[in-house]
């Protein structure tokens, strides 16, 4: 039984689509060794060059110490480029406990090298929004998009950050928003607790300084840093707990998945949005304490 030849419409379209996708040559019916055909056309290898050299005896080698010879001098320890983790610690203590202005205390971080992460990343990522804020958010280290504006949250999950604020009829501009590390860690890896621990000290000045009425956490690194908390993320989001102040003021806190994670996981959306509501109703009680 003979088969029809498709229409030649079909026939067009189909050797399109090919061109289209790049392909440029098609087999035929039967196989072909094409490593076969070309065999009787390459030329032979040519035979390796014989060198006639006469091998030299080797000359003796005194190994026995010299009387003079004196000990190698001990290794130079390289000099550090950065202090010691406790060293730097303390510094960023002292930096930040001077700092009385916001103002101040973005001038006291630009001069800070106690912080290795400074030597790769391009730019300082202080903050952005009101310096008086009634909501604050910390999240965890700039990205690349940050590193290049000089700016928290200004990539994709920064547009993420946006429109849930939005959901809850909250504008960017209103809501203070930083980070645990004010420089990108390369390769966007998670900031080591030493990296952390290094800079808390000017992110607890700077919720000082803004004095919120409500903090939000950001991720797990955030919530570790900040609220002590040891459980994953999963489990911790959404239960306020409160943030103490060295004058003794508590600020109610939540911890809340991280918009780069919502990003990289969309079905945990819904989880952010229940605690979108649980702010945005956190925010109304506070303020209505306040008036």
């Amino acid at each position: 039984m003979s088969v029809a030849s498709p229409p030649a419409e079909v026939i067009a379209a189909l050797l399109a689509w090919y061109e289209t996708v790049g392909v440029r040559d098609f087999a035929g019916e039967t196989p072909r060794d094409r490593f076969a055909e070309t065999a009787g056309t390459r030329p032979a290898p040519a035979a390796p060059a014989t060198r006639a050299v006469e091998a030299a005896a080797p000359l003796p080698v005194d190994r026995r110490p010299s009387a003079s010879a004196e000990p190698p001098p001990p290794p130079v320890r390289p000099a550090l480029a950065f202090e010691s983790d406790d060293a730097a610690a303390d510094d960023a203590r002292a930096r930040a406990r001077r700092a009385k202005t916001l103002d101040e205390l973005e001038a006291s971080l630009r001069a800070f090298e106690g912080c290795a992460l400074r030597a790769s990343a391009r730019s300082l990522v202080f903050a952005s929004g009101r310096p008086d804020a009634r909501l604050m958010m910390v999240g965890e280290a700039p990205g690349r998009d940050e590193d290049l504006v000089g700016e928290p949250f200004t990539g994709r999950s920064g547009q993420l950050l946006n429109r849930m604020l939005a959901a809850i009829g909250l504008e960017r501009d209103a809501v203070r928003v930083t980070n645990t590390v004010f420089w990108r860690p390369p390769g966007n890896r998670t900031p080591t607790p030493a990296e952390t621990e290094i800079c808390l000290p000017f992110t607890l000045r700077h919720i000082e300084l803004v004095r919120p009425r409500v903090l939000v956490c950001l991720g797990s690194p955030s919530a570790k840093a900040l609220l002590h908390i040891e459980e994953g993320i999963m489990r911790a989001r959404g239960r306020w707990s409160s943030l103490r102040l060295a004058d003794g003021t508590e600020i109610p806190a939540m911890a809340m998945l991280h918009p780069a994670y919502l990003l990289r996981q969309p079905a945990h959306k819904r989880l952010s949005w229940r605690d979108l509501l649980s702010l945005q109703a956190k925010l109304a009680e506070v303020d209505a304490a306040g008036a």
